[in-house]
């Protein structure tokens, strides 16, 4: 297994782990402070959950989750449309050699966590769990 082999069976590293939590921060202020002239965005509450960094630090994507859930697709259009001027003002917030092209997605861990916490309270998934609790 070569070197980039297996760092990437490792994760991200804890400088990518750092700068994307920066960009959260800093984009979640930028979005806080409606600073964003788009009309959709204008009266949207807007979670930035997570910032996932190239190795390179090159590129971004930022999962975003508009409060509610309502319109999420006209909330992440709207961020794509503003990227150009989330990317400038990022730069200036946040200290890299190199503002990374930021990418939107919206982020769907709450539905997957909603979707396992609905399988486990099945009754037949608890008659299991109760089971093996009895071994």
């Amino acid at each position: 297994m070569s070197r980039r082999d297996h760092r990437r069976a490792e994760g991200p590293s804890q400088r990518q782990l750092r700068v994307g939590e920066e960009l959260r921060h800093a984009l979640a202020r930028l979005l806080e402070r409606g600073e964003i002239r788009d009309p959709v965005l204008q009266d949207a509450t807007v979670t930035v959950t997570e910032v996932r960094v190239s190795p390179d630090l090159r590129n971004a994507t930022a999962y975003v989750m508009p409060l509610g859930g309502s319109h999420a697709a006209e909330v992440v259009s709207a961020l794509k449309r503003s990227s150009p001027f989330i990317r400038g003002a990022l730069a200036r917030a946040v200290q890299l050699r190199y503002a990374p092209q930021i990418g939107f997605a919206l982020d769907t861990s709450f539905d997957h966590a909603s979707r396992i916490d609905e399988i486990l309270h099945r009754p037949e998934v608890a008659r299991d769990l109760a089971q093996d609790e009895d071994e």
